[in-house]
């Protein structure tokens, strides 16, 4: 039986949502919460409506979502927690179903069954798709890229559009689609997803103002945190904020929660920007999977500058190297990240073992700069043309 045959219909995504369901039932409550971040979005979730009774470092929907299941199971924690883990594991399961056709897609025809049961164990054992909310970003920047290649613009845009109003990674699969399009089409869906995401912060900032600009703000006050850049201004810290209770101040917001940067931040941006010009303006992208490789070389980019790094973002990062890198590549690239990220959280830093970050990190950063080599090299030699 051919890999084509075996990755038809819901079978597989059905039988990830069976086995995350036999999960759910005989894990105990306290093993589902594990060293995600359950309390914390359940004591936001009682704080009220988010960007309208209080600000929050997320994009507006998730803090949305986690309200509405607070509401929906009447504020009982244990009911809200297995409420969110449901919701999460669909998601996932989602996911898997649009990887198996984005695979397709992409015709990896020899490689197709193996790249899609790894990502099936991955979603299924890795527990930062429920320890928190990236899954939902995920899904939306899936969609959006299924949704495009299939010449779904107004729909594709929209799961962009959602993807970023969850977390803001999606918007990072717009260059690719820019030289993929072209600059009609450009245009317009850039215009689009633009739009939906400013009008949705206009409401709210229409709404309440002083919450809205706090909840935006917040995210550049956190400072730096677990990446090369965090060792460089002595900050050994996750990216959390301090307590529940002063979301309702929209002062403390705007309070920086770690060390200052020692490098201004024009600086350290120049070298990224300039790099990330030059490929943007020299590729050719004519092909799904070449808009896949310029996708992922995007997120390393990104990575390398970003001045903080949370674990659970490694899931952005998994699909894109099992859709875009030859097979060897890619089962080591995620298997390393995978490991990487769960030694820094929860092996060391859950443990206090701050002294770990400078193997972590140094790690990590070396895996990125091999990764988007790795990408750069794919489309260079085998599927992009940069002239």
């Amino acid at each position: 039986m051919n890999s084509k045959i075996r990755l038809e219909g819901w079978g597989i995504p059905a039988l990830f949502m069976l086995c995350r369901l036999i999960l759910l039932i005989t894990m105990p409550l306290e093993g589902l919460r594990g060293y995600g971040d359950f309390v914390h979005f359940f004591r936001l979730a009682q704080l009220g409506w988010p960007f309208l009774d209080y600000w929050v470092e997320f994009p507006p929907v998730f803090p949305f979502i986690s309200t509405i299941l607070f509401r929906l199971a009447s504020g009982r924690e244990h009911v809200y927690d297995y409420s969110l883990v449901f919701l999460l594991s669909l998601i996932q399961t989602l996911e898997l179903a649009l990887f198996i056709r984005l695979v397709k897609k992409l015709k990896w025809q020899d490689s197709a069954t193996w790249r899609v049961w790894i990502y099936f164990a991955v979603l299924l054992v890795l527990p930062f798709g429920w320890w928190y909310f990236d899954a939902i970003a995920v899904l939306g920047l899936l969609l959006g890229l299924f949704w495009f290649f299939e010449n779904k613009d107004i729909p594709g845009a929209l799961a962009i559009s959602f993807g970023i109003l969850t977390k803001l990674f999606p918007v990072l699969a717009l260059p690719a689609f820019w030289r993929y399009w072209s600059m009609k089409k450009a245009i317009i869906n850039i215009a689009i997803i633009f739009g939906c995401v400013g009008f949705v912060y206009l409401l709210l900032w229409r709404i309440n103002p002083e919450y809205s600009v706090a909840s935006l703000k917040s995210q550049a006050m956190k400072g730096s945190w677990e990446t090369i850049w965090a060792l460089v201004d002595g900050n050994f810290n996750t990216g959390n904020f301090g307590p529940e209770y002063q979301r309702r101040d929209p002062e403390s917001g705007l309070v920086p929660t770690a060390n200052p940067s020692r490098l201004p931040a024009w600086l350290t941006i120049i070298p990224f920007l300039a790099m990330g010009g030059w490929l943007f303006w020299r590729a050719k992208i004519n092909q799904p999977l070449e808009v896949i490789n310029f996708v992922g070389l995007t997120f390393c980019i990104f990575f390398l500058w970003s001045p903080g790094w949370s674990p659970q973002w490694v899931l952005y990062l998994i699909p894109l190297i099992l859709l875009g890198l030859p097979e060897k590549e890619a089962w080591l690239f995620v298997i390393v990240m995978v490991l990487i990220n769960l030694l820094e959280w929860p092996v060391f830093l859950s443990r206090g073992f701050v002294w770990g970050l400078w193997i972590t990190i140094l790690v990590r950063t070396g895996l990125f700069l091999l990764l988007g080599y790795q990408f750069y090299v794919n489309f260079r030699v085998k599927k992009f043309q940069i002239s």
